[in-house]
């Protein structure tokens, strides 16, 4: 399996169980997963996001044995966030980079966003949208968190074909038919913040099979969770397959 939202480092507010890279290497080898897209969570508040990507980029070398693939974090309200990109592409080789938009505080519909978008798209990266990173009632009183509106980047998605989008922890938001939301464009989401009975069925036959990815949000969620979702599914071999590994060799292949 591949999963597609992973995040390494330290929770800011508490520690996490899984927050040492090696133990969580361990424990999403043990269920099965062979690569682990991996974020770091020292972008959420730091403001050096060039330090951030590098250390993730050798924190992902050094532990689990290949399974962590480092994604980058940019931040478009920092002045030099066009180097932050060309350092994720060209010095650390990384496949994508992933926004918080909600925690970094602008909207998806703001014109830095438009420019970032296409210059990803330039350099074949995939972009990941955080919508949350946890339920805004449980967040620490002193941190202001800007709800996050899809609308601008769905429709810059139906503007720029070749931009290869994913949202993660977005269950809240979409619920279990998100193609009302996000309508029949190349937008994919992750199941790790998706909640229900037959909750992998429902997104399957709203949304399709091809525009689902597997993912944990690890180590802030207990990865047993994703498994269980698809294991209480039990969707059939192809769309298993797809789900939890033919979307991601895919979108990586562009």
């Amino acid at each position: 399996m591949i999963d597609t939202n992973v995040s390494l480092g330290h929770w800011p507010f508490r520690r996490l169980p899984l927050d040492d890279p090696h133990a969580l290497a361990r424990r999403l080898r043990a269920l099965g997963i062979e690569r682990a897209w991996a974020g770091h969570l020292d972008a959420l508040l730091h403001r050096d996001i060039a330090a951030v990507n590098a250390r993730l980029a050798e924190t992902c070398e050094r532990s689990g044995d290949g399974l962590f693939l480092p994604i980058g974090a940019i931040n478009p309200t920092l002045p030099d966030w066009a180097e932050d990109l060309r350092r994720c592409h060209e010095v650390h080789r990384m496949p994508g980079i992933r926004l918080h938009p909600d925690i970094h505080g602008y909207e998806l519909g703001d014109p830095v966003v438009s420019a970032l978008l296409a210059a990803a798209a330039s350099r074949s990266l995939i972009v990941q949208v955080a919508v949350q990173m946890e339920d805004p009632r449980t967040k620490h009183p002193r941190l202001e968190l800007t709800p996050v509106n899809l609308d601008p980047v769905i429709a810059i998605a139906s503007r720029m074909p070749q931009l290869r989008l994913m949202l993660l922890n977005a269950g809240r938001l979409l619920g279990l038919t998100p193609k009302r939301v996000l309508g029949s464009g190349s937008i994919s989401i992750e199941i790790a913040s998706m909640e229900g009975v037959g909750a992998v069925d429902r997104l399957v036959e709203n949304l399709g099979a091809d525009r689902i990815h597997f993912g944990t949000h690890a180590p802030f969620f207990v990865p047993e969770s994703a498994v269980l979702k698809l294991r209480e599914s039990a969707p059939p071999p192809a769309i298993l397959q797809a789900i939890t590994r033919g979307n991601a060799l895919r979108l990586l292949r562009g």
